[in-house]
């Protein structure tokens, strides 16, 4: 969606901001012995109390608020009451809020306690791509330019890019074009304009690229069972760079 009327944009920036201000204040409790579920129903919470709807709630019959993702776990991880986080854990925390209409949403992976180097390099090198990218994010850019920026810097640092599932575009919809992969594909290029509300968000393995889905259907997790990262961040494409809504 291409915002540009000054309503619309003040709403998408206020639903970002819940998004961000929410997985901020989740940092002050992810730690050993706390449960996904805990997560989840603190998350809730806070969105609601800000005037905020959780999108993720029965979008595509997702059963949860959140997504909560742990080690080896890509994306769209469920919340549970049997599931708690130990020290040495990594989790991705992934949301969406809607205000007014609009849409904000972004992620975060977290290190619960004392993590290996192998975790702590994923993460920083899956956070760094994240803003290599979205530097791309400028009028007459095409989306190759920010796939290419990510992919380029995570296999330079040994880790794989997932190719099963790639950013989108948004604004009153959860996923809207164009897609936004993070790595660059043999097709039709996008051209990036102004104003354009995407959401880039590489997710990032320590091993191969392959996942597979878990029987509730959702929960994508490493084919070979090694460590995943997840950041993401909506933004507005600018002028001469991108404007990042979900960013405090």
């Amino acid at each position: 969606m291409i915002i540009t009327n000054e309503s619309d944009k003040k709403n998408m920036a206020y639903a970002c901001r819940i998004v961000a201000e929410t997985l901020q204040s989740l940092k002050g409790i992810v730690r050993p012995g706390v449960t996904t579920k805990e997560l989840e129903l603190y998350a809730e919470e806070l969105i609601r109390s800000k005037g905020g709807i959780p999108v993720f709630k029965g979008y595509k019959g997702y059963p949860s608020g959140i997504c909560t993702s742990v080690n080896s776990q890509v994306v769209h991880g469920i919340p549970s009451a049997c599931v708690y986080l130990k020290d040495g854990d990594i989790i991705s925390i992934d949301l969406g809020v809607k205000y007014k209409g609009f849409i904000g949403d972004a992620a975060l992976t977290y290190p619960v306690g004392i993590i290996s180097d192998e975790a702590e390099s994923l993460l920083k090198v899956t956070e760094k791509s994240l803003y290599l990218g979205m530097e791309k994010a400028t009028d007459g850019n095409r989306v190759s330019d920010i796939s290419s920026a990510v992919q380029k810097y995570v296999e330079s640092n040994g880790f794989s890019v997932v190719r099963a599932f790639v950013g989108h575009g948004l604004g009153k919809n959860l996923h809207e074009e164009p897609q936004i992969p993070n790595y660059v594909v043999g097709k039709p290029d996008y051209l990036l304009k102004r104003g354009l509300a995407i959401a880039v968000e590489p997710m990032v393995n320590a091993g191969g690229y392959e996942v597979s889905i878990l029987g509730d259907g959702w929960t994508a997790v490493t084919v070979d069972g090694s460590l995943s990262a997840h950041f993401e961040h909506t933004l507005l494409v600018g002028e001469n760079g991108p404007e990042v809504l979900t960013k405090l």
